[in-house]
């Protein structure tokens, strides 16, 4: 399509990594967007801020990818920041004793490759490793039943408080933010599957080395802009305009508008309703929306006058800190006499006053690591984003719409949308690609953005069937 003012735009509604994917996707096929948001920054709730007390930018929460998400692998490699992850292959289980247990690949075709590491948490007695591998085997081939919640089928396939507490719990939720009483059994497999059973590479733990505000703000926007679009901050848009049964305009709140030809809406889902109050029809169509529930996720942050720990990582056990982060190593800073290390704490809608919870992590350090009771704490924030992501609650499907809409200039991006992934990074990269392929296809301009999963290994396509469904 030739650039120009006749070219057809497509106005976006929202600079998070959803609406990022479908502006990189359509402007890689040449298609003029627009992005709002209405923020002063893109990303989302893939944020950072400016901590006074540093004068650096902190995270208000850590992001995390893994090697089963193909999608955000793809859109950082598009957008010029893939070089800004570091791959974690081997993690760093820490028990109640303090001691280090490796988790890490073998020479072994998959789902046999991760045996060494699992036959290292030696936490579990090995008849709970053996139930564990068992359930394992059975969650990859066993037919879902959507109303069961994840902790009723471990009730049901002989699963022990121990190796609920210290297996089930410690990857599930940290990986989808939610209690085993509120994990749909779908979404429960989709993590066990595809990171664990599926391919050799889908565990592997991806860490940002740099503040998010410096890759989705910066490097981000320059490529985009590169490519033409428009990204426009501090934008936001009260509602969207209905003309003759399409969407014609969007109306910011300063009073301006802002036409289009093409409209994606990706924004959270508690936000869609009052951009679409002047179609009742529409809002009709929407209002399964208001019943997706939300899960706050905490995070310490902490800063050191020493370093308290050489880990890069630890994935803590039977602890209310459930992540170690150690950012100063993370970020390449490996010459600095101080330390900050970021404990997240998902699922943490029960977590008492910052205070509280800022001397119990601290006190969980000290047990750990013997040595940070020497250090000096020269700064601490606590910070929780309260609507961090969507629960994937049992029965959620049925909430969860097509990007789609029965208006066919408008489009849903968003994580929460039907993408058959959990609220990740990967979830709204995916939505944001399903929303350009219906644009293009909208265009005349047929493309293909969303990328394939990774293979199934030989050994457990013939060990576990169908891992697709």
């Amino acid at each position: 399509m030739a650039e120009g003012e006749n070219a057809s735009r497509t106005v976006i509604v929202g600079g998070g990594l959803a609406g990022l994917a479908a502006a990189e996707g359509l402007s890689r096929h040449g298609v003029p967007v627009t992005v709002l948001e209405a923020r002063p920054r893109l990303g989302g709730r893939a944020a950072s801020f400016d901590d006074a007390a540093t004068g650096r930018q902190i995270d208000n929460c850590q992001h995390v990818s893994m090697g089963c998400c193909t999608n955000f692998r793809h859109w950082c490699e598009q957008t010029g920041i893939a070089h800004q992850f570091r791959t974690e292959r081997v993690l760093n289980f820490v028990g109640n004793d303090g001691r280090v247990r490796k988790f890490g690949a073998g020479p072994y075709p998959t789902p046999l490759h991760l045996l060494p590491g699992f036959l290292n948490l030696d936490y579990l007695s090995l008849g709970e490793r053996f139930r564990i591998g068992t359930a394992l085997r059975a969650l990859a081939r066993e037919n879902i039943d959507d109303s069961q919640s994840f902790l009723d089928w471990l009730r049901a396939h002989q699963q022990s408080d121990a190796a609920i507490e210290r297996f089930w719990l410690v990857v599930l939720v940290s990986a989808l933010s939610e209690s085993l009483d509120r994990i749909a059994v779908r979404y429960a497999r989709k993590v066990f599957v595809d990171g664990f059973l599926r391919n050799r590479h889908g565990w592997e733990v991806q860490v940002p080395t740099a503040p998010l505000d410096e890759l989705y703000g910066q490097a981000v926007t320059e490529c985009l802009q590169q490519r033409g679009a428009d990204i426009q901050l501090k934008s936001g848009v009260k509602r969207l305009q209905f003309e003759q049964g399409s969407v014609s305009a969007v109306e910011l709140r300063d009073g301006s508008v802002i036409q289009g030809d093409n409209f994606v809406l990706a924004v959270p889902q508690y936000l869609v309703a009052s951009l679409v109050q002047d179609n009742a029809t529409l809002a009709c169509e929407l209002a399964s929306l208001e019943k997706i529930e939300t899960a706050p996720i905490t995070s310490v942050h902490l800063w050191f006058d020493r370093p308290v720990t050489e880990l890069p990582h630890a994935v803590l056990i039977e602890r209310v800190s459930q992540w170690m982060f150690n950012r100063t190593l993370l970020q390449g800073e490996t010459d600095s006499t101080s330390q900050y290390l970021q404990i997240v704490i998902s699922a943490s809608r029960a977590m008492g006053k910052s205070d509280e919870l800022l001397d119990t992590v601290i006190n969980e350090l000290h047990d750990l690591w013997p040595q940070s009771r020497e250090a000096v704490i020269t700064h601490s924030r606590v910070v929780t984003e309260h609507k961090a992501v969507f629960s994937v609650t049992p029965g959620i499907d049925q909430y969860r719409l097509p990007q789609q809409t029965s208006i066919p200039n408008l489009q849903l991006a968003g994580d929460w949308t039907q993408t058959g992934w959990p609220a990740t990074m990967e979830g709204a990269v995916r939505s944001g690609y399903l929303a350009a392929e219906n644009v293009l296809s909208q265009l005349g301009r047929p493309a293909t953005l969303l990328q394939p999963d990774l293979p199934v290994g030989r050994l457990a396509g013939l060990l576990y069937g169908n891992l697709s469904k």
